[in-house]
């Protein structure tokens, strides 16, 4: 149906006093004597449109009062002190009715009560304002890579690899719960692909793959983990942005690493006035300065081995135990970039033992040119690397894992035929809106969180 967004009616100074039809939930209602408000959102701006209704000129508006109600409004647009502009309502029609037992009633919620109802949710201002961030927070992303030549990959979601070597995956099958084979290897063998397949947990091997053919690619889409990590940053599926260079090294990795960042930080910034108003105004005060910081300033770096002393000589005890081998925790990653550093830091050259297989093993014997960027209130956002580009290193190293290597054949080819530098990283996509939005868990952030035991 034909209808102007409610957004365009804030912006737009041309349609003041002049008519036209708005559609739309109604959020807030009240009645008096001669006149009745109802507060209108369509979705297209976190503003609400204040409805005004002349009772001499309207009857039997009672329903379109209901929050939660679906309404279409013609009316015309006029000034208004208070909230800019209004619309004296000519026609009310009523698209959808809404009962009393609406569980978004006119009382704050808790984003715990909200999560109860993931199909309803996104009509509050939080989850106005958090997807808003998040549809331009993608955008940018795209707008970052395709603007420097990058190419735009859709790796697959459904492989016969674990790309992290742990073993966290989800199996990927049509004959399910069955006894009557005999062994693993039976059951595979009449399943769909005739072996074991399972949900990617990441895109990075076949953008390796990727870019060994066009130089410059990333991939962004969703990765699957079933990880048993009931915590406030983990999810079953979440989206990730992936990287992958030709002819880079570590330093490089770093460098585009940070740029993407402020990049796309300062375009949320720049397009999200009102949500991050909203955010530093309901959920981190100062958060919109904190930002602003964060991006005004080189990021810092540390090697894993300085981090681990830092830790150790801090005036903090730790919950987990600090010692180099030990995997970096949340709260060892916010000590380092909130306390040491304050502002965001760059830890690389981790232990081999702690990281993934493919990662270019660094001179010394004990660690791996990978990278992990530390930002504060968070934690790690992003993870990377040099990938290891000799063949013989990375056959060593799968061996010494005990992988199958015959699961990695294309992978390896890389390394035989026309092997390079090259490196990439993963951005967890969820944890840089809860960076950008103050929202501390990440079931807040997504759309139908999957987590565990809980799923709909």
């Amino acid at each position: 149906m034909k209808h102007t967004d409610i957004r365009a009616v804030f912006q737009d100074k041309a349609l003041i006093k002049t008519e036209v039809t708005v559609c739309g939930w109604v959020r807030t209602a009240r009645n008096s004597k001669n006149v009745a408000f109802a507060e209108l959102n369509d979705g297209t701006t976190l503003k609400h449109l204040q409805i005004v209704i002349d009772k001499e000129k309207l009857s039997d508006f009672d329903e379109a009062l209901k929050l939660g109600t679906a309404l279409r409004v013609t009316g015309e647009v006029v000034e208004s002190a208070q909230n800019g502009v209004e619309i004296n309502a000519a026609k009310i029609d009523i698209l959808g009715e809404c009962p009393a037992e609406y569980p978004l009633q006119k009382k704050r919620h808790t984003l715990e009560y909200l999560r109860t109802m993931p199909h309803l949710r996104g009509r509050t201002n939080t989850f106005n304002a958090v997807f808003r961030v998040r549809s331009v927070a993608a955008a940018a992303i795209h707008s970052y890579f395709q603007s420097r030549n990058y190419v735009y990959v859709n790796t697959p979601l459904i492989t016969g690899s674990d790309c992290e070597g742990a073993g966290e995956m989800f199996q990927v099958t049509t004959i399910g719960y069955n006894t009557e084979y005999k062994n693993e290897a039976d059951y595979y063998a009449n399943d769909f692909f005739g072996k074991r397949a399972g949900l990617s947990v990441s895109g990075q091997l076949e953008g390796e793959v990727a870019a060994m053919a066009w130089g410059k690619i990333y991939t962004f889409g969703p990765s699957f983990r079933a990880e048993n990590s009931n915590t406030p940053r983990h999810v079953a599926e979440f989206w990730h942005c992936e990287p992958e260079i030709a002819f880079a090294e570590l330093p490089d990795v770093i460098e585009i690493a940070e740029d993407m960042i402020k990049t796309v930080i300062r375009e949320i910034l720049d397009k999200c006035q009102s949500e991050m108003q909203f955010f530093d105004k309901h959920f981190e005060n100062g958060l919109i300065a904190r930002l602003e910081e964060l991006i005004s300033h080189d990021f810092g770096v540390c090697t894993y081995t300085e981090a681990i002393e830092l830790l150790k000589k801090a005036d903090v005890k730790f919950n987990y135990p600090v010692e180099w081998g030990c995997d970096l925790q949340t709260e060892h990653e916010r000590y380092i970039s909130e306390t040491v550093f304050k502002k965001a830091v760059f830890v690389t050259d981790y232990p081999k033992e702690i990281k993934s297989f493919y990662m270019k093993q660094n001179a010394d014997g004990k660690t791996v040119a990978a990278v992990d960027l530390l930002v504060p209130g968070v934690g790690e956002i992003i993870g990377g690397s040099e990938r290891e580009a000799s063949y013989d290193k990375l056959v060593a190293e799968m061996k010494r894992r005990g992988m199958n290597l015959d699961l990695y054949s294309d992978y390896l080819d890389l390394r035989r035929f026309g092997s390079v530098p090259h490196g990439g990283f993963g951005l967890g996509f969820e944890r840089l809106i809860m960076y950008v939005t103050g929202i501390s868990n990440i079931r807040d952030v997504i759309l139908y969180p999957r987590t565990v035991g809980s799923i709909r």
